[in-house]
């Protein structure tokens, strides 16, 4: 509620104060958002390797927001030595908890899903892939990222038609982990 200023003054430091009482007992959400308030420098000096290390207590929880968060922070070396393919991992993460979690959030696997077409698409950490760079399109756009519809059909003017039905079949064979059916291999 401090965070957001919901029914009492906007106070990050309060908000910060009971982020860690929380935190410290073990709650994702709360590492989350303290990590967060570290990145963002709210209610505390800016420190990425504050932020890093509450992201990371709850990706142990698998928090698919952190695990989002820490590509973003390897993708833009933000705390730690950029690093392409340790954000495709988290992104990777991200991307594969959808409905095997029931509180996902859609945008952040949305969002994962996106950043992995772009990681496939350039071979940003990843062997530049045009089929797997479709395939995560198709599934962001699905997830409403009109982006991701955008910059697939860039992507298939670069492959046969044999590619884009291949995208098409991974697309189609794609599950979540923790649902029936297999994410694929990258």
């Amino acid at each position: 509620m401090y965070g957001n200023g919901q029914g009492v003054t906007l106070d990050y430091a309060e908000a910060v104060r009971w982020y860690r009482k929380s935190a410290d007992q073990g709650n994702a959400d709360a590492q989350y958002n303290l990590g967060n308030m570290y990145r963002n420098g709210r209610g505390v000096p800016q420190a990425y390797a504050e932020a890093k290390r509450w992201y990371r207590r709850a990706t142990e929880q698998s928090d698919d927001s952190a695990q989002y968060n820490l590509g973003v922070m390897y993708y833009n070396g933000q705390g730690v030595p950029q690093d392409y393919a340790e954000a495709a991992k988290w992104f990777r993460k991200a991307a594969d908890q959808g409905e095997a979690k029931p509180q996902f959030n859609l945008g952040v696997m949305a969002k994962a899903q996106f950043n992995l077409g772009v990681m496939y698409d350039n071979g940003y950490g990843v062997l530049q892939d045009y089929v797997q760079a479709h395939m995560w399109y198709n599934l962001a756009e699905a997830q409403g990222r009109t982006a991701a519809a955008r910059n697939r059909d860039i992507v298939a003017k670069l492959m046969t038609p044999a590619q884009i039905a291949e995208a098409q079949r991974l697309e189609g064979k794609w599950r979540p982990s923790g649902q029936s059916g297999a994410a694929p291999d990258n």
